[in-house]
């Protein structure tokens, strides 16, 4: 069985961290190498760095980020955010990540999830997937969550597998930022319909909620940002709470 991992995840918005409710609303949680180091010094199994806003101009901010980061943290680290080529992703390989993120740029043209695979290995290759319902079906969207596609989550989660993808980042966008625990449902369907590690991210807000996740559904991950930033769970708290339960935890 693999072991439960807990995740913290800075979203980058130009070289600072940021959190919003749904995707809206952003608002400034705190430098970006001092939330690493203090995630890696409390014990996170894994950072996600995620340039929301990901442009052109602020490409070479992010790789020096990824660069200071890695000098300073030890634990794997997986970026995203207007990843769109093999080069995109040699170079952050190069600045010190340990795995990419692809979510828009895989919607546009899939057969980049096998190129990558193919070139890098699948190991290292995450396919980020931002799903919200619409009248009891789940859908993909993309473009940091402001675009919905016709493309079911279900059925795409199968597609990118096929491609080669190591591992699927599943946020709930309608749990997003709220609090009111992870998004169960969709996070299990997802983990059924595929034999890869799911990370489940949206929605946690106590440590009830990450046992809840542990113990109905079979993600091997849980994400979470502002608990984290804000103190609000301390993350030895949350690992000691759930070993406690006898839950595989890292």
């Amino acid at each position: 069985m693999l072991k439960k991992r807990i995740i913290p995840c800075l979203d980058l918005k130009d070289g600072t961290t940021v959190k919003g409710v749904n995707f809206l609303n952003l608002t400034s949680a705190g430098d970006p190498i001092e939330l690493a180091k203090r995630y890696a010094r409390q014990g996170a199994d894994e950072l996600v760095l995620l340039d929301i806003t990901a442009t052109v101009e602020n490409r070479s901010t992010l790789l020096s980020l990824i660069e200071n980061i890695s000098r300073e943290v030890y634990i794997p680290i997986t970026v995203g955010g207007g990843i769109s080529s093999l080069s995109h992703v040699r170079a952050l390989l190069k600045a010190g990540a340990d795995k990419i993120s692809v979510n828009s740029s895989a919607v546009k043209r899939p057969e980049l999830v096998r190129e990558l695979s193919e070139e890098f290995g699948s190991q290292c290759i995450v396919v980020a997937v931002d799903t919200k319902s619409s009248e009891g079906t789940h859908y993909v969207h993309v473009k940091g969550g402001r675009e919905a596609t016709t493309i079911q989550t279900l059925d795409w989660v199968k597609t990118v597998e096929a491609l080669g993808a190591g591992e699927i980042l599943l946020t709930s966008m309608d749990a997003d930022g709220t609090k009111a625990g992870f998004d169960l449902h969709i996070t299990r369907e997802v983990a059924l319909q595929v034999n890869l590690p799911v990370i489940a991210s949206g929605g946690a807000g106590e440590i009830a909620h990450f046992s809840e996740l542990f113990t109905t559904t079979r993600a091997t991950g849980a994400l979470a940002a502002s608990v984290f930033h804000f103190d609000q769970i301390p993350l030895p708290t949350l690992k000691q709470s759930l070993k406690q339960q006898n839950l595989p935890i890292r």
